[in-house]
């Protein structure tokens, strides 16, 4: 009879927010990378803002980012609180509320703009979402632009034992065994999990992820502890863990919500410049040309 052996990632070091700043007139954001230095360390994932929590005065007019361009990566924007509105130049129009997911692979270009949703605009209140930049591949970057607008409905939801659960966005929930309970909404270019969770004050739950991939647990409001050293309280926090290992050992003291990151590294040269991420300075010039050309298409 064989035995299966499991060992826990290694915490590599706690963070919070590198910056904050307004995005429009409709985002305050406090982002957690790549802001505090890391880069390597979060691979596949580019950047992280946390938006809000934030009240809103009702408004004539919905506040938010007008037409802007992205190439070579892909959005993804998870809502809590509030409601937004997007429209891109690949024809994609839609709204998330709470609960819902937008992922838009922006890839070789589109120009979109995202603005608060007309009720939410009229009635105001509370407004809280997580977006995130995810890299594509070299090989990928230069395909055609994609959407999945997924509703609260069609995320799978694993419940723990001890009364929290895990939202599973993309990727596989697994038991330690390796066995997949729960497969996420999302379609994903590389191997990534993206995971909403939430805990009870005075639970601990052992999660399981891909040995080799890089992780993160970020904190949206709370007090737990990642693998018996990284601590993590009140808000926008993050902890990086390494490549090594494959179970991740959440302990909250109060009720928290997390979000978990983990995604198998793109090892490949990085060039950014404001919303392009491609592999080279060349490309990124070209991205520059090809959008005052209008390759990237009209909203």
């Amino acid at each position: 009879m064989s035995t299966t052996t499991t060992t826990q990632k290694k915490v590599l070091g706690t963070y919070g927010p590198g910056s904050s700043h307004w995005v429009g007139d409709g985002f305050p954001v406090r982002n957690l990378f790549p802001s505090n230095g890391l880069q390597l360390e979060v691979s596949p994932f580019l950047m992280l803002d946390y938006a809000g929590p934030q009240y809103f005065k009702p408004a004539p007019e919905p506040r938010g980012v007008g037409e802007h361009p992205h190439r070579g990566f892909e959005t993804v924007t998870i809502a809590y609180q509030g409601s937004v509105s997007h429209r891109d130049s690949a024809g994609n129009v839609g709204t998330i509320f709470p609960g819902d997911v937008q992922w838009m692979t922006a890839a070789s270009g589109v120009l979109h703009e995202e603005f608060h949703e007309a009720e939410f605009t009229k009635n105001g209140g509370v407004f809280e979402m997580i977006q995130l930049w995810v890299n594509l591949p070299a090989k990928d970057k230069m395909s055609k632009p994609g959407y999945q607008a997924i509703t609260k409905e069609q995320i799978p939801v694993v419940n723990f034992a001890t009364g929290g659960h895990a939202r599973i966005i993309a990727g596989e929930f697994l038991e330690a065994s390796g066995s997949a309970v729960a497969k996420g909404a999302a379609s994903t270019f590389t191997p990534i999990n993206l995971w909403d969770i939430i805990l009870k004050a005075g639970e601990k739950v052992e999660l399981t992820v891909p040995e080799g991939h890089n992780t993160a647990v970020v904190l949206r409001k709370g007090d737990v502890t990642v693998n018996g050293s990284g601590k993590l309280n009140g808000e926008a926090k993050i902890a990086t863990l390494g490549r090594d290992g494959e179970t991740i050992t959440l302990e909250a003291k109060e009720d928290t919500q997390l979000v978990l990151l983990s995604g198998e590294p793109i090892n490949e040269p990085i060039a950014s410049y404001g919303p392009f991420v491609m592999n080279t300075r060349e490309e990124i010039m070209q991205a520059v040309t090809d959008l005052k050309n209008g390759k990237f298409g009209r909203l």
